[in-house]
């Protein structure tokens, strides 16, 4: 009985309990953290990606054109033209379904189908045009109220329990707006969810399988480990780490000689030995680090010279055209940034005006929005609308874009003599126009897909007339995305409260005035995207000297 007291008092028999069973309660928690981390993870993933594909296919669609779309009978080249683009959409994006759809807006309890298209590697069906069937549940019903009645801006139903008939799956929705904000239609993007579960299980039987063999190695192996190579090593290198704290000088005889490991034990050991000549390595790689930093900030601030170069930066900038005044800013999120804004006289009545927010940060969307601001300079230069230069840069970066990256555009082209613009936009946020006498708003241009996005998309152009007294401004998503801490967004209203703030001031204050709200808004909150910016005021062709 004494012996067997003992036994259950040695050191390595109270390792073994003691950790196995801490393995024990280890796994279990670790287990259950990595099921609902990585389902969580997985999860924000497919859904993120969902919302981005759903608003690459907003933009394909017209929500003007709803009833168009309706009495099309699924026929016609406008309706097959955006059928066609939803379709390319679907099958390169990964979805599973994208659709459009028109609910019944007495009770939501039916939907009508506008477009439904597929992915060619799945077996589901699409539903034809105009089919109309009934809402699948209340959830369904609660989230298209909430989209047609503006109390929110995109929903996301998740269906992986209970009777799918399309196993389980996600659904991200977002509203189509008309030009007057009203809600037309919903455009839905369902994912399947059979690649995460499958993801979810493999993780959680690879994890279950390391933590197992961890516990059976620590029982099959502790007790030779802590009597023959972890207690007496230990207690060699603990004298031997005493003595040098007390001493200060180095060993005579290595320690690694003395301990035999050639496990971590060992390493341990070799580290005590060397401690000296890591501590002088260390200061002289603190050393290199440090110049290395110094040398690639140096960099990083001559690409930020080298990019502000290429914007126009001296205002006025053309000091003897007495017809209009503008000015412009660039302020990016890093020390460099993919925003970029441009304005140029094509010749003595026209003057060209460029927004563009490029997609990324950093020096890769420094070197993209350097060749897209050539390219655009050039096609403008030629003497093409604004509609062809956005054709022909379109087609040039989608000739050689294997980063896939893009850039939203908006251009236009100011006849000064008259106040004519003719402008095109390609995927970039809605210009803020000011009558004479009254206040900034909002234009709901038509847009365009993004210029990169596909070679074959064709942009149209407006005409916008500018009397004098009328003043624009354009900008980037950086104004009404900018973030507070707890990532509330400041929002177009916002930026058109601080434009009216001054609505007649010079351009330099009407920009002064939107970044100072924006940043009081933010309070002191880290700027998370690049913030551009232009004003231009138009004073008529009676000021011209």
């Amino acid at each position: 009985m004494a012996e067997k007291k003992k036994y259950r008092e040695h050191v390595a028999v109270k390792s073994i309990v003691g950790i196995v069973s801490a393995l024990l309660v280890f796994s279990a928690v670790a287990g259950f953290m990595a099921y609902r981390n990585f389902t969580k993870a997985l999860l924000e993933q497919y859904a993120d990606g969902a919302f981005l594909t759903a608003r690459a296919a907003a933009d394909l669609v017209n929500p003007n054109r709803i009833d168009a779309y309706a009495e099309s009978d699924g026929k016609g080249s406008e309706y097959l033209g955006v059928y066609g683009n939803m379709d390319s959409l679907c099958n390169s994006s990964g979805a599973t379904f994208i659709y459009v759809i028109v609910p019944d807006r007495s009770d939501y309890a039916h939907i009508t189908f506008l477009f439904s298209t597929i992915n060619h590697d799945t077996h589901y069906t699409v539903y034809d045009f105009g089919y109309v069937r009934e809402t699948t549940n209340d959830d369904y019903r609660q989230k298209y109220r909430a989209l047609y009645e503006k109390t929110s801006n995109q929903e996301l139903v998740i269906r992986d329990k209970g009777f799918i008939e399309t196993d389980p799956h996600i659904t991200a929705m977002i509203p189509l707006k008309a030009w007057n904000g009203e809600v037309t239609a919903i455009l839905c993007v369902q994912r399947q969810m059979d690649v995460l579960v499958q993801e979810r299980n493999s993780y959680i039987a690879r994890l279950g399988l390391i933590l197992g063999g961890m516990i059976l190695l620590v029982i099959a192996g502790q007790s030779v480990f802590l009597n023959h190579t972890l207690l007496k090593p230990l207690y060699t290198i603990t004298k031997e780490a005493k003595r040098f704290s007390e001493e200060n000088t180095v060993r005579t005889e290595k320690l690694q000689n003395a301990v035999k490991n050639r496990d971590e034990i060992g390493l341990l050991a070799e580290s005590i030995d060397s401690m000296e000549e890591q501590i002088g390595k260390y200061v002289e790689d603190l050393t290199k680090i440090t110049a290395e930093k110094e040398r690639i900030s140096t960099e990083l601030s001559l690409a930020k010279k080298i990019q502000a170069a290429l914007l126009p930066s001296i205002f006025p900038p053309f000091p003897d055209r007495k017809e209009f005044d503008l000015y412009a800013s660039m302020e990016p999120a890093r020390t460099v940034g993919g925003d970029f804004y441009d304005f140029f006289l094509i010749d003595d009545d026209h003057l060209c005006l460029v927004m563009a927010d490029v997609s990324g940060k950093g020096i890769p969307a420094a070197l993209f929005m350097m060749i897209c601001k050539t390219m655009l300079q050039s096609c403008a230069m030629l003497g093409q609308s604004s509609a062809e230069i956005l054709n022909k840069v379109n087609q040039g970066i989608c000739s050689n874009n294997g980063e896939e990256m893009f850039v939203t555009v908006w251009v236009g082209i100011l006849e000064i003599s008259t106040g004519k613009l003719k402008a095109a936009n390609a995927g970039h946020e809605y210009p803020a126009v000011k009558k004479p006498g009254g206040k900034f708003e909002l234009l709901k241009d038509p847009h365009g897909f993004v210029v990169g996005g596909l070679a074959d998309e064709i942009y149209e152009e407006y005409t916008l007339q500018l009397e004098p007294g009328s003043a624009l401004f354009l900008y980037t998503d950086g104004i009404p995305e900018a973030m507070t801490k707890d990532r509330q967004m400041f929002g177009t209203e916002r930026m058109l409260e601080a434009l009216n703030a001054q609505p007649d001031a010079c351009p330099e204050t009407v920009l002064k005035n939107v970044r100072g709200a924006a940043a009081e808004f933010a309070g002191g909150a880290e700027q998370s995207d690049d913030i551009t910016m232009l004003a231009l005021n138009y004073f008529g062709p009676q000021n011209k000297q």
